[in-house]
């Protein structure tokens, strides 16, 4: 039998972790696969998918950014922003490839909306680099098990 809550908390994880809120869905998916009892496929695609409609949540944060930049609860700080912005600028839409590291690329995909990249090229090169991240660390998972 399917526990779809087990995968629906993966997607969540997933979702929150590319957002800008401080988690980690990397820690999940690895024990999920560790436990042996659930697809492989299905917990990538739900990590990845997860993963993706957090970075888009940022890319929309970032279109409407310039009216609540100032604010004190702002979740990224000028200096991140200024380092991210300056690296978008530098290597274009293929910096989106890094959107897989933790902190720098939250930021990344926040600089991305602000700089108005087109939300399908976005969204296609975030998945690639998402995905690519949970497919080796689920290679890694499993050849560790072995």
């Amino acid at each position: 039998m399917i526990d779809i809550s087990t995968y629906v908390a993966l997607f969540l994880t997933a979702l929150g972790a590319a957002s800008l809120l401080p988690m980690q869905s990397e820690p999940v998916l690895v024990g999920l696969i560790l436990t042996g009892k659930f697809s492989l496929p299905i917990l990538l695609a739900v990590a990845s998918v997860g993963n993706t409609l957090g970075s888009i949540l940022n890319w929309f944060i970032g279109r409407g950014i310039e009216r609540f930049r100032d604010r004190r609860w702002f979740p990224v700080s000028e200096e991140t922003l200024g380092r991210s912005s300056r690296w978008y600028r530098r290597y274009g839409k293929w910096s989106l490839l890094l959107s897989w590291m933790p902190l720098f690329g939250d930021a990344l995909t926040v600089v991305a909306g602000v700089l108005r990249e087109p939300l399908l090229t976005f969204t296609i090169l975030v998945f690639i680099a998402k995905t690519g991240r949970y497919v080796v660390l689920a290679f890694l998972t499993v050849k560790l098990m072995s």
